[in-house]
């Protein structure tokens, strides 16, 4: 992860776990890190990134990557979304620049900021469903507030995909750039936007618009993570983890 801030008081984040940028609870806990050291430094607002193909596939159950994930052994949700709130509570604005796919978790890390950018080539995915898993990262609070609940219930039933477009039109992205190449750049301006007016009033009115956000999140991630717990030891999980491992379409069997 590199953080740093131009000279227009706009914060960088950057994950650096290319191609997919899985995480665990040390990046989340590095990320809220950026983000204080950023406030720290004088930054108006941040714009969350990630090197390579994808924004962020959330965390890695198949083992594929190096940092395969540990989500799923005693205490490592916990720790995760211990650390996720962290990011709740951040007090700066946050713009994610989503390109490629923001998928599972990564589509939580993703709505936890306030605002984001996605080209047309974006992918959203609440995919929980199809690798027998219920959702987390607090998208229980999350998405509907973004979305609608109705437009929430749909995606996290089906888990599809939803491109970047369709995105702009549910409002789950914000502004769309023409591709991928200047996508950085346009959550760079959006944040700068924001960063250029009064500091003291975004952070106020930023205050009162996301009043009790981090409770709601808190509750949402002690919710899920019971929920998960109760999913992790079934057979449909296991399932679900080897077929995304094999590219193939899950058979589920209830059990």
């Amino acid at each position: 992860m590199t953080t740093s801030v131009n000279g227009e008081q706009v914060g960088i984040a950057e994950i650096r776990r290319p191609p997919d940028n899985f995480f665990d609870a040390g990046l989340i806990g590095s990320l809220a890190d950026s983000f204080e050291w950023l406030q720290a430094q004088g930054a108006g607002a941040i714009v969350l990134c990630s090197e390579g193909k994808h924004f962020c596939a959330g965390a890695d159950f198949t083992g594929r990557s190096e940092q395969a994930s540990r989500i799923g052994a005693a205490g490592g949700a916990r720790e995760l979304y211990d650390q996720a709130l962290r990011l709740f509570e951040a007090p700066l604005p946050v713009i994610a620049a989503v390109q490629g796919a923001a998928v599972g978790g990564g589509l939580g890390l993703a709505c936890a900021a306030d605002f984001r950018v996605a080209s047309p080539r974006s992918r959203f995915s609440a995919n929980f469903a199809r690798i027998g898993l219920h959702q987390g990262f607090a998208l229980s609070a999350t998405l509907p507030a973004i979305i609608g609940q109705q437009r929430a219930t749909e995606l996290l039933y089906t888990g599809r995909p939803v491109r970047g477009e369709e995105a702009a039109r549910l409002g789950l992205a914000d502004r769309l750039a023409e591709d991928d190449t200047v996508l950085r750049a346009a959550a760079v301006e959006y944040a700068w936007e924001i960063a250029s007016a009064a500091p003291l009033a975004v952070r106020s009115i930023r205050a009162t618009m996301r009043a009790g956000l981090a409770e709601r999140a808190r509750a949402a991630m002690d919710h899920e993570l019971a929920e998960q717990e109760k999913l992790w030891p079934t057979e449909d999980f296991a399932e679900g983890v080897r077929a995304a491992a094999e590219r193939r379409t899950a058979r589920f069997t209830g059990r």
